[in-house]
């Protein structure tokens, strides 16, 4: 493995990101949610809380639309999402989380914040804070839903 100079940007934010993901898909399969999967996921961490159009999901995920919608299916069947009419068009439908999605939320919050107390006990409050700062500074430029 190369040395920790030689691993570039990118690879130092996504080491303690995946860290982070395995622990909360862990926890949530000890909890009964041992069915959602990464690509599902990543769609449900997008659904608002008044619920999403699937256009919207599916770009906000950087997937097709067919994707999400395969995605979003299984989710329904598992019981983590329904769809419901948009009330601004009743053409179009959203996308809602149900209350075993929420359930499943409050177990991975629970777990993220556990990693971040983590995290800054081994960085130290003020490392931790500036880190924070740093990575919310570049969603500037690397979040266009910021």
């Amino acid at each position: 493995m190369a040395a920790e100079s030689e691993l570039n940007t990118g690879v130092l934010l996504f080491l303690p990101y995946r860290a982070l993901e395995n622990r909360i898909f862990a926890v949530l399969a000890e909890s009964g949610h041992e069915d959602v999967t990464p690509a599902q996921a990543r769609v449900l961490q997008r659904v608002g809380p008044d619920g999403t159009r699937l256009t919207e999901l599916a770009e906000q995920a950087q997937i097709t639309k067919q994707t999400a919608g395969f995605l979003v299916d299984q989710l329904e069947k598992a019981g983590y999402v329904r769809r419901e009419p948009d009330p601004s068009d009743r053409r179009a439908r959203l996308v809602c989380l149900a209350e075993k999605a929420l359930a499943a939320k409050e177990i991975a919050d629970g777990v993220v914040a556990e990693v971040e107390k983590e995290w800054e006990e081994h960085l130290g409050r003020r490392r931790m804070k500036q880190l924070r700062e740093a990575l919310t500074a570049l969603r500037e430029i690397t979040d266009p839903w910021a």
